[in-house]
Parts: structure tokens; sequence; C-alpha cells
């Protein structure tokens, strides 16, 4: 692929959701310029990329936001659509879409590429798919060319068709399953879908195109689901029943897994379409771009799974901002349950991390440390490593030295560190600690607790214990705060620039 001129204008929507935000380091090692529009810049707070992008805040259901972020701009990227918001989703899409396509239109933009959904338009499909297709039409409307790429499941870490089939199959040994199951589909990599995408602009014959693009397998969702058992070693046995509606599916998803039952509803009706590439015009335009078979894809996502691996994930499009303290969330994404809990602190980013980085050892856990010795002594038990190993310093970390049962995986000092855990649990386990300096003052404490479960009996786990670790974990960040605030520390300390490091 050739790199494109610093001198070409992109303007990325959507740039906090799941292919947005991975979208964009992409473009810019291209050598384009990106100009990102959100509702809301906080949100992408602590993206690696951020330095090197504009940012503009605005919202495509507000046209008097757009003219500004249009400015000068070459290709827009149109990545928003509004799956989870409200019955009338379909209607906001296509307001959305036209008043983006009359701003551009207005400031002289050459093309728009829209991400939208395979399926052969001539079906009865559902209203998801069908309002994927018609937000394409209305892009259109403005008599911009546009580059509609249309794709089906898209596999990777953090997707949500691809989490919901991720999830169904790992917590579920025989799995009852709707007639959809055997519906025909052609998923495709995350990572082909981005190389489309990047390719588009600087292909002048796109324009103006529909494009189907997929993997290089047509398989079914049972064939999905088997697939990724066979790559995670398990064994599954899937029962058609006649019975599950979509709204029954929908609950059943909702229950298993993180996806809540407003959004899987619309997705589960549109598993009935049948979605595979009819028309090979995106192969023959971008014959460079090397797809990949399901089973690779799924290797690769399930490689990206870990506390940072995963550069973004359905969700985040999807959750409303707060600003930056919110004093506790607990939520699930890409197989991980995160518990995140955050405080502002009176004192400097320095104070904060001393605080957290001297944790353990002799010094002990702050906070109902009695338990944590409990919980070494049943994990020396049980064969584990226990408690035993304390710590080689009262204060210095390095990466890769063990922390009683825990191993330090990442340090950054002045600002992070990360831990892992090596006591036994049915599932990974990370504790992460951030400090970062405030503008108006003060320090903003991230205590993160990660835990990957292993099947059900780690889900099990995870909620049997939980009432217990929400007690401990509050009780530690309020010690950890406290300690900083005793200390007096009111210099920051500037945090070191680039990606978390493993």
């Amino acid at each position: 692929m050739s790199t494109a001129p610093h001198s070409r204008l992109i303007l990325v929507t959507g740039a906090t959701g799941y292919v947005g935000g991975r979208l964009v380091p992409r473009l810019l090692e291209a050598g384009y310029g990106v100009r990102c529009l959100v509702r809301d810049p906080v949100r992408l707070q602590g993206r690696p990329w951020l330095a090197q992008v504009e940012v503009l805040a605005g919202d495509v259901l507000q046209a008097a936001t757009l003219p500004d972020a249009m400015r000068g701009v070459d290709t827009v990227y149109y990545l928003v659509y509004s799956l989870g918001g409200g019955a009338d989703f379909s209607e906001r899409d296509l307001l959305a879409a036209r008043n983006c396509a009359a701003a551009a239109r207005s400031a002289g933009v050459a093309r728009i590429i829209y991400l939208g959904g395979l399926g052969d338009p001539q079906a009865a499909l559902s209203p998801h798919l069908r309002s994927r297709q018609e937000t394409g039409a209305a892009l259109r409307e403005a008599g911009i060319p546009v580059t509609e790429f249309r794709a089906a499941v898209i596999v990777g870490s953090g997707s949500l068709s691809f989490e919901m089939i991720r999830y169904l199959t790992e917590r579920l040994p025989v799995m009852i399953c709707p007639r959809w199951v055997f519906t025909r589909v052609q998923p495709i990599a995350i990572r082909n879908v981005l190389d489309y995408l990047v390719a588009a602009p600087a292909c002048p014959e796109s324009a103006g195109r529909v494009l189907e693009i997929g993997g290089q397998d047509v398989l079914t969702y049972a064939g999905m689901m088997t697939g990724y058992a066979h790559a995670r070693g398990l064994t599954r046995r899937l029962l058609s029943v006649p019975v599950l509606t979509p709204r029954l599916s929908s609950y059943w998803v909702h229950l298993i897994t993180p996806i809540p039952a407003a959004i899987a509803r619309p997705l589960i009706k549109g598993l009935g379409n049948e979605v595979v590439v009819r028309d090979d015009s995106a192969r023959r335009l971008f014959p460079a771009i090397q797809l990949l078979d399901y089973d690779t894809a799924v290797r690769l996502a399930l490689g990206r799974l870990g506390t940072h691996g995963v550069e973004t994930v359905w969700s985040d499009a999807l959750t409303s901002s707060q600003g930056q303290t919110t004093p506790v969330a607990l939520v699930s994404s890409e197989g991980m349950i995160m518990e995140r809990r955050q405080r502002l602190v009176s004192a400097g980013a320095g104070a904060v991390y001393r605080s957290f980085a001297s944790l353990g050892g002799t010094r002990g856990w702050l906070y109902l440390n009695w338990t944590w010795q409990l919980r070494g002594m049943l994990d020396r038990l049980c064969g584990g490593v226990g408690m035993r190993r304390g710590r080689r310093d009262p204060q210095e970390l390095r990466a890769g030295e063990a922390l009683d049962f825990w191993r330090v995986e990442a340090v950054e000092p002045g600002r992070l560190i990360r831990l892992r855990a090596e006591m036994r649990v049915p599932g990974r386990a990370w504790l992460e600690f951030r400090a970062v300096a405030q503008d108006a003052g003060g320090t903003l404490l991230t205590q993160t607790a990660f835990f990957e479960p292993k099947g059900l009996p780690g889900l099990l786990y995870w909620y049997a214990l939980y009432p217990v670790h929400a007690l401990i974990f509050s009780g530690l960040i309020r010690k950890i705060a406290a300690a900083a605030a005793l200390c007096g520390d009111s210099a920051p300390t500037t945090a070191p620039q680039g990606p978390i490091s493993s």
C-alpha cells in the first residue's frame, strides 16, 4: 500500500467506537492527517495516538456542530450507528447520515467511506440490517461519492457479534440453539476490515461503489461456535430447537453474556438473514489484501485477549461518558470482567504512585490485611505460591519480579503498576493502579481489578466472592488516597509517553 501525502486530511467519525478506534492509528501509519469528531473528547484520553490527531467536539445528530469539523477535509469515514439507542435507532441513523453528508458537501469533501452491513437488499432483511443499508443510501443523497463496504460478522477481540459467539461457547457445554444457528455467514477478521478501509482513499476506482467484503470461509453460526470451541480446546454440543424466538434468545444472551437484551435483540433478528459475499468486486479492486480464514482470525483474536492487548471493545461507543471521576464501575467486555474505582486525591502524582507502588511485603495491603494473608494461606494449602515471597525492595518495583502472590507485569514510574495474580484461581486476574495529574490540581487515582474467568467455575468464583472483593477494594483505594495525601507531595510527576509495555 502506498503512503498517502500528509496534506490529505481525513475526518473520522465514531473514533470512540470499536472500528473507529482501531482505524485512526492505521491511518496515521499510512501518512494521513487525521481529525476525530467525537461527542465527548474526554473519552479519547489514554489513547496512545491522541497527541498525533486533531480532536473536535461535535455530534452528527446536531448539524450546527459539523461545519468546523469538515473544513479542509478530503475524506470522511462515517462509522456511526445508533444500535442500542432505542427503538427509533433507524430514524436517528438516517438523520445523522444526512446531516453528515450535507455538511461534507458544503465543505467540498471529496469522498465518504462507510462501513455497513452485508445482506441481499432484495431479501426480507431484519430492521437492523435494513437500517445499515438505508444509512448508506442516505449518505449518497448529498451527491458525494460514497464507498460503502458491507461486512457480516467481524471477528476480533472485543467485537460485538464475535463476543456473543465467544461467551456462549465458553460458558455452555451444551447449547440449546434456535434455527438461526444454521444460517450461512461469511465472517471477516477485523484486520481485513481495516485493510479495506485504509486502502480505499488511495483507490479512486472504489469511489461511488457498494463493496461486499468477507473472509475466506463461508460457515454457519453453528460452525463459528464449533470452530471457536476447537481453537480453545473445548468440546461443545449444539441442540437446535424451534421455539426460541428472537426475544427469548435475546434474554438468554443477556443472561449468559455481557450484551444487554436491548442490543442483542436487533442483532439476533438479523441472524436469520444469510450474509455472504455475492459480488467479488472488492477482491478485484484490492488484490493485495490477504484475506484470513476463520480459524486464523479466531486465534489472532484470542491472542489479543489480555488486560491491555485489546485496542477497543464494542462497549466503548455505547457507554456514555460521566467525566473522569467515576467512583466505581463494574463492566464485562471481550471476556474480561473489570471493576474500576477512582478517587481524586489532593496530592501530586508522585505521592500517589509511591503510595500504591509500596504495597505488599512487610507494609501489607493497608486495609483488612488479614484477609490478604488468609487468601495467601489458602493458596499455599492448595499448592499455590502463597504470600511468603514478599517483595524485593520496600519502595522500588521492577517488571517481572514477585510481589507476594502477584507478578509485576508492568511499571511506569510515577504513573502506573500492573500486577498479575499467580495464586490459584479459575481464570486469570490482574490488579492495576494508575496516577494521572489533573490540570485543575490533585491526582486522579484509578484502581482496576481485571478477571478473565475460565468457564462457568470462573464466573461463579467471581460473583460469589465479589461482595468481599468489593469491600476490600473500596477500602484499599481509600487507604491509598489517604496515605498519599498524608505524604503531602504536591509536585506532579510527569508520566512517560508511549504505550504501556507488558
